[in-house]
């Protein structure tokens, strides 16, 4: 009989163990991928608010499955300088990670993000920094919505070498600016919360982040353009461990084929001069005698020699409207349609405008006077692609009241 007990409480305590995903972490089929969190520790952020974004980064990590075989944390400081609060595979376990957040202290100093964001970039491709080769990258930013360097060229940098950008404004920002900067769609990938209600996202982007780390194509193409397009993949090799073999061939002719060979290290190339509305398959075949590499395979449809908006021009500017005009597309029938996306230059909502195909101009009305607004003009091609051009419009103050007449006081004869 007592046997028995013994063997039930062990077996007890096994499935109590395997429920609480202590026993041997993460079960072999969770999604792998590096998740760095680059949190705003300057001193623009109380520590009130620091305590908070704590304590919500601490509930968001916990029910992840974070070990060696799936998923890797790591937590980078904004301040005057980057600093890692922890690296890659420092931790493997949720509980261990969220132990480590809220141990977290704040740093204080400037809020320089770009310069965080460069370091995260190599932090997140460095296998000395635990990062793991050639699987998905997921960076959160937790920001009060300002920064003192630029921000856009280096985040575009990681959103080109296909990290998922997401972004949580616990602050006002700007819209445009930090839309433009998390991953596309903003409306998924961008957040404005105030920082007592950071709960309320919490399983939203849980779940999301998990959606990212899903095995995904590594190829893919931007910048798509009539005559050239960009590619770009994450790092599969190094300089030393090897080199790419790029091949382009157009669909309709297999025969025409296009190579060319760059070193191990690179993570993208552009193929130009290339012929409009045309098909053409792409393939990327990893060369390397230390470890083997599948190739990987993309098609990719150059636009027509239609070209999107060429110019924008502001014109009759009042105190509440704007009318913006662009260059009209050379042949229209393989443009559905545009897209006028317009909002305050210094933060604030952005609203958009549909206009048909056949007209090259709108008027922006309900504005602000004296209000600089930013103005984005996207021509939505048939094919699926999109060309995009911005400009900036300034209302005029507001209009003066006129004033009233003064009384006649002049002496009135009987």
């Amino acid at each position: 009989m007592l046997a028995w007990t013994a063997l039930g409480l062990a077996l007890s305590l096994r499935v109590a163990l395997a429920q609480s995903g202590a026993e041997r972490g993460p079960p072999a089929s969770s999604p792998q991928g590096d998740l760095l969190f680059l949190v705003d520790s300057s001193a623009s952020v109380s520590h009130y608010e620091f305590s908070r974004v704590r304590e919500f980064l601490g509930q968001l990590v916990a029910p992840l499955p974070l070990g060696p075989r799936a998923l890797h944390a790591s937590l980078v400081h904004v301040g005057s300088q980057p600093d890692t609060e922890f690296s890659f595979g420092q931790y493997n376990s949720g509980a261990s990670v969220q132990d480590a957040i809220r141990a977290a202290t704040q740093r204080m100093g400037d809020t320089n993000t770009g310069l965080a964001l460069a370091y995260a970039k190599e932090q997140l491709f460095d296998t000395a920094a635990g990062s793991q080769p050639g699987v998905p990258k997921v960076l959160v930013w937790v920001t009060d919505g300002g920064s003192s360097d630029p921000v856009g060229p280096p985040m575009q940098e990681l959103k080109d070498l296909g990290v998922t950008v997401f972004i949580i404004s616990t602050g006002r920002g700007n819209l445009l600016e930090l839309s433009a900067a998390a991953s596309a769609p903003p409306e998924k990938h961008l957040h404005f919360v105030d920082v007592d209600d950071l709960h309320i996202i919490t399983q939203e982007l849980r779940d999301s982040i998990l959606d990212a780390m899903q095995p995904q194509q590594q190829l893919r193409a931007s910048e798509v353009t009539s005559s050239s397009f960009r590619l770009a993949w994450l790092p599969l090799l190094t300089a030393k461990s090897g080199y790419y073999l790029l091949e382009l061939v157009p669909s309709a002719e297999p025969g025409v084929v296009r190579r060319q060979q760059v070193p191990g290290n690179a993570t993208g190339w552009v193929w130009a001069g290339l012929e409009p509305d045309t098909d053409y398959d792409v393939a990327l075949v990893p060369e390397s005698n230390e470890l083997f590499v599948g190739p990987q395979h993309l098609r990719v449809r150059t636009l027509p020699e239609e070209a999107g908006p060429e110019r924008i021009v502001i014109s009759h500017a009042r105190p509440r409207s704007v009318r913006v005009s662009w260059a009209p597309t050379l042949g229209p029938a393989a443009v559905l349609g545009y897209h006028v996306l317009y909002g305050p230059l210094q933060g604030g909502t952005a609203q958009r405008v549909e206009v048909p195909a056949g007209q090259n101009s709108t008027t922006l009305q309900g504005l602000t006077p004296g209000t600089v607004y930013l103005v984005t003009v996207t021509a939505a091609f048939r094919l699926g692609q999109e060309r995009a051009l911005s400009a900036k419009a300034c209302t005029l103050p507001g209009e003066r009241s006129r004033a009233l007449p003064l009384p006649d006081t002049r002496a009135r004869g009987p």
